[in-house]
């Protein structure tokens, strides 16, 4: 079978539940899409010279499946905790805090303020679907031109700057509720007041929500832009024949 530019295949895949996955664009639109690309010799290199409708369902599967692991490995139990790419530990501003409040004998404060910030980024996670997909919809040709000739993470970059702003809209209040319910703002409370206990102690302060909200956020870009590279370079990660016919097995 002959084989794609690998360049195709580093556009990763919008995390979709069924019903959200069926509004993406029809094959035959993103193929209108990639005929106009061809028309010029840098494009058509990029993009392939196979069946255009081929080549626009495997983009879409592609964008599918890559995104659909990322957010599946993130929204659950210990997907961010778990993870040490993207676990979520304190800020360099609460450092001192916690070396203090374990010097007085509240290492489990500090454990469960941890944990507790994980957790909420991991309820928060699946709330990227419907977002990835409005951004797949609303590319424009410039935007798949940028992609299909762009480097290894062109695609995470791609939404990284379009989803950013509504993907943080989406978590925040998620996070803001999950912190409560899993103790974050206890165990913070909790911590912080082991610290003002000792003598000499400064004052240090946290947006606990937002801080949460945008580190949910670098490990959900960081594990769709490995993704991104797995379908790029990893034959074993086009799993169906459909990605292996436009990738190359």
């Amino acid at each position: 079978m002959r084989r794609r530019p690998w360049i195709v295949g580093i556009i990763p895949a919008a995390v979709l539940a069924p019903a959200t996955y069926a509004q993406l664009p029809k094959p035959e639109d993103l193929s209108r899409q990639l005929g106009k690309l061809s028309k010029t010799p840098a494009a058509a290199a990029a993009a392939g010279s196979g069946d255009a409708k081929t080549d626009a369902a495997g983009i879409k599967e592609a964008l599918a499946v890559g995104t659909e692991r990322a957010v599946a490995s993130l929204g659950r139990k210990d997907g961010y905790f778990g993870n040490a790419a993207v676990k979520i530990l304190l800020p360099s501003s609460l450092q001192k805090v916690a070396d203090v409040a374990r010097l007085a004998g509240y290492q489990q404060q500090v454990d469960e303020f941890i944990l507790s910030m994980n957790r909420a980024a991991e309820a928060a996670a699946p709330q990227a679907g419907k977002i990835f997909g409005d951004a797949i919809r609303a590319m424009t040709l410039d935007d798949v031109r940028a992609i299909l000739t762009g480097g290894d993470t062109a695609a995470t970059d791609f939404f990284r700057r379009k989803t950013h702003d509504p993907l943080y809209a989406a978590f925040k209040p998620v996070v803001s509720k999950k912190v409560d319910e899993v103790g974050a703002t206890r165990a913070y409370k909790s911590m912080m007041g082991s610290y003002s206990a000792v003598p000499m102690a400064g004052k240090q302060s946290l947006d606990l929500d937002h801080y949460v909200t945008e580190k949910a956020l670098d490990g959900l870009f960081h594990m769709v832009g490995e993704e991104e590279k797995q379908i790029r370079r990893n034959p074993a990660a086009r799993t169906t024949d459909l990605l292996k016919s436009v990738f190359g097995k």
